[in-house]
């Protein structure tokens, strides 16, 4: 029939936070996922890939006359509602590899894990494209799979059902082996289909890393070295090995299916897929046998906060992380020096900076002024307070009249402390002054920003282009002591 991947599959769990997110970068109009400062479109070969499920054949129709199905809808209790997964499970229980189990079977699977919807019965116009058997290979489940995915994202963005549908299994499994949270070495080779790779194991291992760097989309895209997220050029570039490692054994019999899924007695969890966080089951009903169904948005997920390493101990809800890490105190800053990486909190970056380029700035006593001297290729100087170890960037820049100078702190943008500073520019009996206040910024400032800045002509620059200042800076405890 051309589901035997899916008795490979390893995965039992949702994971509920990486759901939402990636419902958030999910960009149904392009079908694409934004993550990691890319855009890494979805298609249905990526559905087969992941999955195992074909991405070639005849469109799945799921409509057509009322009639042509009545039988079909009376033998499996069909209502408004849908068709009942318990009794989808009553007939799966049957020994027997004829025509109506493989039927309850593909209704099960593309009703629970595949295409589920937000309610937890079975959509009755599955029935119209199972009323012949013996076609079911040829169609493109992969295709049918995504459109499913597209259609139920948007109308719970639209605000038509509360609930989340389709199948965000793939999503899941499609993150995991399109991002890169370790070290380049340490990339394994794909497996086809993915869904074989990932059991409990391997998703805890893969969780335990991504709040390691921080949470999601923090790693390094490598769909495209993996075969993934290619667009229309994985269909022309995937090797024939691809296409053989897709083959898998047909279902026959029960035997199978019990492997796969252990359907088991009632007073055990039955297969049921979920959410690890918590062991939050997916719906809010543990009774029944799905091997995945919608999930709730309901609920408010915590979760530490994406500067966790930079020294934030704040767990928030989910749903706040974005308005919570933009004014968080503890985002990273950068050196300032253009040949060094480094990125911490503000107090990292300054026990970085005296310890690794203590000879590459000034320190400096706050309420005390400081002769400066910046030299004619010298765009900037990092000032060190000896009190505190706060670090400064007096900047120069370059117009057409003259050079603009001006004192920011490096310091998370969403800080609200500020010191007051004063630069002079003195030529004979001529001085240039400004006193203002420091602006916030998270490393090198580029450009012109907006910012007070004093501007001295090239009048007062002696012939060599060395531009003299004298500049104090005060302690922010100390601003309202002129």
């Amino acid at each position: 029939m051309g589901f035997g991947s899916i008795l490979n599959l390893k995965c039992r769990t949702l994971r509920r936070s990486l759901c939402l997110w990636l419902l958030e970068k999910f960009n149904t109009v392009r079908r694409s996922l934004e993550i990691c400062g890319e855009r890494i479109p979805l298609t249905a070969r990526d559905v087969e890939l992941v999955m195992g499920l074909s991405s070639s054949g005849k469109d799945v129709v799921n409509s057509g006359p009322d009639e042509l199905i009545a039988e079909l809808r009376k033998k499996y209790n069909a209502t408004n509602r849908g068709i009942s997964v318990r009794l989808l499970e009553e007939r799966l229980a049957v020994p027997e590899a004829g025509e109506d189990f493989q039927r309850s079977f593909l209704l099960y699977v593309l009703g629970t894990l595949l295409c589920p919807t937000a309610r937890l019965d079975v959509s009755p116009s599955f029935l119209h494209f199972l009323t012949n058997m013996e076609v079911i290979h040829q169609y493109n489940w992969g295709k049918f799979l995504l459109d499913r995915l597209v259609r139920e994202v948007a109308r719970y963005r639209q605000g038509k059902q509360r609930a989340v549908g389709g199948c965000l299994l793939f999503l899941q499994l499609f993150y995991y082996e399109s991002v890169a949270v370790g070290e380049p070495s340490e990339l394994s080779p794909a497996i086809f289909p993915c869904l074989a790779s990932w059991g409990e194991e391997e998703i805890s291992e893969r969780e335990k890393q991504e709040r390691e760097l921080g949470g999601y989309g923090c790693g390094e895209v490598v769909c495209k070295e993996r075969g993934l997220g290619m667009g229309t050029l994985a269909y022309r570039n995937q090797p024939d090995s691809i296409h053989s490692a897709l083959m898998q054994p047909e279902l026959e019999n029960y035997a199978l299916l019990e492997q796969g899924y252990q359907i088991v007695g009632e007073d055990q969890l039955n297969g049921g897929m979920f959410t690890a966080e918590e062991n939050i089951p997916m719906s809010g009903n543990e009774g029944n046998n799905a091997v995945c169904v919608d999930i709730e948005i309901a609920d408010p997920v915590r979760a530490p906060c994406r500067n966790a390493q930079y020294g934030c101990e704040e767990i928030i809800d989910y749903t706040k992380r974005k308005e919570h890490e933009s004014i968080c105190i503890s985002s990273p800053c950068a050196c300032p020096l253009q040949k060094c990486h480094f990125i911490g909190s503000s107090a990292q970056l300054s026990e970085h900076f005296s310890g690794k380029h203590w000879d590459s700035g000034r320190r400096f006593q706050y309420n005390s002024p400081l002769a400066i001297t910046l030299n004619k290729n010298e765009a900037f100087l990092v000032l060190q307070s000896e009190k505190d170890g706060v670090l400064f960037l007096l900047s120069k820049g370059t117009e057409s009249i003259g050079y603009t100078v001006m004192i920011t702190c490096i310091n998370p943008s969403s800080s609200t402390e500020q010191y007051l500073y004063d630069v002079v520019s003195e030529r004979g009996n001529t001085c240039l002054r400004l006193k203002s206040y420091t602006n916030n910024y998270p490393g090198r400032v580029e450009g012109s920003p907006p910012v007070d800045f004093l501007l001295v002509p090239f009048d007062f620059v002696g012939p060599t282009g060395k531009l003299d200042l004298e500049m104090c800076i005060w302690n922010s405890t100390d601003i309202g002591a002129d």
